[in-house]
């Protein structure tokens, strides 16, 4: 059985029985046909449904079924099927499809060009990959040529891709544990940011000695960490965590000033959270912290495209002699075209400005619900990246809702040992009752660390269709606890 700690959905129990045992004959032979080609892992076997097209906030099943995709594996910002980059792509496709290695376009050099001038200064130099965990391979080993060391610091329940390097530097038990060892060595590891209430106001700074997180705590482990081992190439992080969760008020300043004392290379990984999806090209802007080097993917390609990045300070401009990231589409004309014209989309529209300003309202509706419904303990995000933690109401540790006066309204602080040790005990049985309810009155949605139900909509959806999936949620949660 695999492990429930995953910022994925495992698919497995009785209600995914249930569930797969009402596919249409049709929707079932697919599955069964699917199922018997393919190599089957966790999170991605077996697969719910089978999907016949995808347009603007939609996933249509071959039966028909519309779901509101509140999942997309933070990959549809721009929704599906957006007609300017369906246009683009094709006149791209007619007009040059494709690049052998050691030549370049105008589309790849543009594409280039954009993500400098989106991206926080001063990151100024560009590597193309076709996926995030390639990325993040690539920002390893440019922190090991830059620093001359190979160790890392990062943290557990982090996810950064499945490639060796990757799941390294991960977190995820999932990807980590079974007989795919040893993995990389030097890859240390400290305790995850984020706790489950928010323990103080906006106004409290994380530098100011009455402030009561824990996020000093971990702040001073990993500074200890990074000055007594004094050979640490890296510290890798997301920082604000897809579950999602995040730091209190300063702690990202705090660790930019650790590795700038140490030497240490900041590797910011916003491949889940970065091009507006917290209301914020970059969620590190919420922290107004750059790193040395920034990944990027998933949204990139707008819903269509495998397109990843990294995007570096001019200083580790330090491989013409080596080949850091050589990949056969490194500057494919189709790729470079997808991820141009969905900047330009996000731009365009307003769609940062957009998913804050939703980000509010969504907020709102989430704290109503955890009024209503006394499983919910938690509610925290920002943007369309939100989060609903299930737990156990009788569990004594679980504190009130966030309707209770003493619960803030704020994000949450950053959490250490201790804090996960005095969490109150989560639901997942419930958590996953709530999201089958809800996929039965179409809104898909994600389920992670076995009982976090994450809601991520493209940040094109509109103000009543964002309605529509909180009234789904409402009746889901009522059929599921009452």
């Amino acid at each position: 059985m695999p492990p429930a700690q995953s910022e994925s959905d495992t698919n497995t129990g009785l209600l995914r029985r249930d569930w797969s045992d009402r596919r249409a004959p049709d929707d079932r032979a697919l599955l069964e046909r699917d199922s018997a080609v393919y190599l089957h892992q966790a999170v991605s076997t077996p697969c719910l449904t089978s999907i016949a097209g995808a347009e603007g906030v939609h996933l249509i099943a071959t039966d028909g079924r519309r779901y509101l995709d509140f999942h997309g594996n933070s990959a549809h910002q721009i929704g599906y099927g957006h007609p300017r980059l369906v246009s683009a792509l094709t006149k791209q496709l007619v007009d040059l499809p494709f690049v052998p290695r050691r030549f370049t376009s105008p589309v790849s050099t543009a594409f280039a060009e954009k993500l400098v001038e989106v991206t926080p200064e001063p990151l100024t130099r560009v590597l193309l990959t076709t996926g995030g965990s390639d990325a993040v391979e690539v920002a390893l080993k440019l922190a090991r040529a830059k620093t001359g060391r190979f160790k890392t610091l990062s943290f557990w329940e982090s996810f950064h891709g499945a490639g060796f390097g990757a799941a390294s530097v991960g977190g995820e038990q999932l990807f980590r544990s079974g007989p795919i060892g040893p993995l990389l060595s030097g890859t240390e590891h400290v305790p995850p940011i984020g706790c489950f209430r928010a323990a103080f106001g906006a106004s409290h700074r994380f530098d100011e000695p009455h402030t009561p997180d824990c996020g000093r705590e971990l702040a001073r482990l990993i500074d200890y960490t990074l000055r007594v081992q004094g050979d640490v190439a890296a510290v890798i992080a997301e920082p604000m965590r897809a579950t999602p969760e995040m730091a209190a008020p300063g702690f990202w300043a705090s660790i930019r000033r650790s590795c700038d004392e140490t030497g240490t290379v900041l590797i910011f990984d916003e491949i889940p959270t970065g091009l507006g999806r917290t209301g914020r090209m970059f969620a590190s802007e919420h922290e107004a912290v750059v790193p040395d080097i920034l990944v990027l993917g998933k949204g990139l390609g707008g819903a269509t495209m495998p397109v990843a990045a990294v995007v570096a300070r001019e200083e580790f401009d330090v491989g013409g002699s080596w080949a850091f990231g050589h990949y056969t589409h490194e500057k494919n004309p189709l790729m470079a075209r997808a991820g141009l014209t969905t900047l330009q989309i996000i731009e365009d529209e307003g769609l940062v400005e957009r998913s804050a300003r939703l980000g509010e309202h969504a907020l709102e509706r989430a704290r109503g619900l955890a009024a209503t419904y006394d499983v919910i303990g938690d509610v925290r995000g920002r943007g369309l990246m939100l989060a609903l933690e299930i737990v156990d109401p009788s569990d004594p540790s679980a504190p009130a809702g966030p309707s209770h006066p003493s619960a803030p309204a704020g994000p949450s602080a950053p959490a250490g040992p201790s804090d996960f040790a005095n969490r109150p005990r989560p639901a997942p049985a419930v958590a996953e009752a709530v999201m089958y309810a809800a996929l039965e009155r179409g809104l898909s949605f994600k389920t992670t660390m076995g009982s976090i139900l994450t809601l991520a909509p493209p940040l094109t959806i509109t103000l009543d269709q964002l309605d529509e999936a909180f009234d789904i949620l409402d009746a889901s949660f009522e059929e599921a606890v009452g």
